[in-house]
């Protein structure tokens, strides 16, 4: 249930910072996140780092999508290792074939199907089962001999940290920001936040069909828990809803996932293939390259899920947000002020980078039944305060120590290095650029598509508004 907290948290967030974002970006020309960070903080060995992070940190988060797609093919009865790799292949000739487009003009279709999904769902299943009490009735029951169905006291530091750093994490993924500049201006971002509260409903509604699961006593296909919810549907439902219920989880990650892979591969192209290995690339080049870019960061996705091969498909966003949330200092907050130095920046990233990484290597995953130690590594996100020495059981979301590391590096390397007299380096941007609108004649039209050359300026930046946030 963290996803209900953190999304009515998100889009306050959102509305804030990427509308400066939207104004400085379609101003200067900024396609990706790293094109920002280099203009505003004149460090190009910052925005490298930026890139990456934003590469590394979406593989997860399209892994994570590729599982729901795999999930709905073994319910269909697709065994073995195909699932997976008809997941990939599915993504990967989408993406290649399509680009951004496609993504943009299905993404209505699958609003559609997933709220059509979930309002069925909440009526019929609940009337098949004998009502809300007989499902309430039988999660009590089944959780009751142990923790029970509230949360116990150990776990609410993590839930708390967790719904917060999450929501710190979604805006700087490359693809919320991909989604965002496609918009038209401003107004369609203020609009689109002040709507997007609906999705928190939606996703608490979702929820509830785990304890609907539970009920109707549905087992998951070949004990892989990540296909629950698509038995669930099959179980309850006639054949051709379920098939419509399939649709819309499988066109439910198909969209997010190809924006990332979109984003991803611009951050390639853009600032690493031109900046740093071929200077004058030409836009064919560019969109050649931008396309083996895309599917690679679709092959390291799947290598994610063959490798960490998560116990709930949600611990792989959960590490990709806490790769991601290092990112947050230079982005969003350099988006408010310039204090920071852009050295200590690097300080800071390699700081909250280093203790995030040891800290998630350090968590293991517990079979809950047995107390056996399934996984010794990248076993969750949820870290033990006790392994630092503190005398409690509770724990923490990962990502929101790190970023906190990284903080309290950057801040004290400012005032070091400012004492020492280092060069600052000069920002690019000005502070009139951070309320530009699309009236402004200095706004301009930004190449987001995979491959899309160089526009002009002046215009409306298309191709527009994709779903933003998946």
């Amino acid at each position: 249930f963290f996803a209900v907290p953190y999304t009515i948290i998100l889009y306050p967030i959102f509305f804030l910072i990427l509308i400066r974002l939207w104004s400085v970006s379609h101003v200067r020309g900024y396609v990706t996140p790293a094109d920002f960070v280099r203009a505003r903080w004149d460090s190009p060995t910052l925005a490298l780092l930026v890139a990456i992070t934003g590469i590394v940190a979406t593989m997860p988060y399209i892994a994570l999508q590729l599982v729901g797609i795999e999930a709905v093919l073994k319910t269909m009865g697709v065994e073995g290792e195909i699932p997976i790799v008809v997941a990939f292949l599915i993504l990967a000739i989408y993406t290649y074939s399509s680009g951004l487009r496609a993504p943009a003009l299905i993404a209505f279709v699958k609003d559609t199907l997933i709220y059509l999904t979930i309002i069925v769902a909440i009526i019929v299943i609940p009337s098949k089962l004998g009502g809300w009490d007989v499902i309430f009735g039988a999660a009590e029951e089944k959780f009751g001999s142990g923790a029970g169905v509230l949360l116990p006291a150990t776990g609410q530091l993590q839930y708390a940290t967790l719904a917060l750093g999450s929501a710190l994490a979604l805006f700087l993924y490359p693809h919320s920001i991909t989604g965002v500049l496609a918009s038209k201006n401003r107004d369609v971002i203020k609009r689109n936040m002040s709507a997007l509260p609906a999705y928190s409903l939606a996703l608490g509604l979702l929820a509830l069909l785990g304890y609907m699961a539970i009920a109707a006593g549905t087992e998951p296909v070949g004990g892989d828990g990540n296909t629950i919810v698509p038995a669930l549907l099959e179980s309850q439902f006639p054949d051709w809803f379920a098939g419509v219920a399939f649709a819309a989880i499988g066109i439910g990650a198909l969209v997010p996932a190809a924006i990332m892979s979109i984003a991803a591969a611009n951050l390639f192209t853009r600032n690493i293939y031109k900046e740093y290995l071929r200077k004058d690339a030409t836009s064919r080049q560019e969109a050649q390259v931008a396309k083996v870019a895309s599917l690679v960061v679709k092959l390291g996705a799947l290598l994610v899920i063959i490798f960490i091969d998560p116990q709930f498909s949600i611990d792989l966003q959960l590490i990709g947000g806490v790769i991601i949330l290092q990112t947050l200092p230079a982005l969003a907050i350099g988006l408010f002020t310039r204090w920071f130095h852009r050295w200590a920046l690097i300080a800071g990233w390699v700081a909250g980078m280093g203790v995030g990484m040891l800290m998630l290597y350090n968590i293991a995953r517990i079979d809950p039944a047995t107390g056996e130690v399934i996984r010794a590594h990248f076993g969750g996100s949820a870290f033990a305060l006790s392994k630092l020495g503190i005398d409690t059981p509770t724990t923490i979301y990962t990502g929101f120590v790190a970023i906190g590391v990284n903080l309290l590096v950057t801040v004290i390397a400012t005032f070091i290095l400012r004492a020492m007299n280092q060069p600052e380096g000069t920002d690019s941007t000005r502070l009139e650029d951070y309320f530009a609108d699309e009236d402004d004649p200095r706004v301009q039209d930004l190449p987001l598509d995979i491959g899309e050359p160089e526009p002009a300026a002046g215009g409306s930046g298309r191709p527009r508004d994709p779903d933003p946030v998946g």
